[in-house]
């Protein structure tokens, strides 16, 4: 199973910030995870997310890197693309 990396730069800014940021940053990375085991059931990479979307490959990896504030309107289009619920 293919999950979040993190590493000690990170790990490190993630102790000085504010617990509503922290809590940001956990369901991101979650969201991503998720899509990430879900690609991963499909047999899918970013790409294939990136084709189906009609977007980069580039602008779905920065989605899926944990960080990246996505709206609704976006986990609802990542939702439909594969099929599958991303936030449940």
């Amino acid at each position: 199973m293919i999950k979040m990396k993190t590493n000690k730069i990170l790990d490190e800014i993630r102790s000085h910030i504010s617990p509503e940021v922290k809590k940001q940053l956990e369901i991101s990375v979650c969201i991503a995870n998720r899509v990430y085991d879900i690609l991963e059931a499909k047999g899918m990479n970013q790409k294939d997310l990136a084709k189906l979307l009609g977007k980069t490959e580039t602008e779905v990896s920065r989605w899926l890197s944990g960080t990246h504030n996505l709206t609704i309107a976006t986990i609802a289009k990542i939702s439909v693309a594969l099929g599958e619920d991303i936030v449940f």
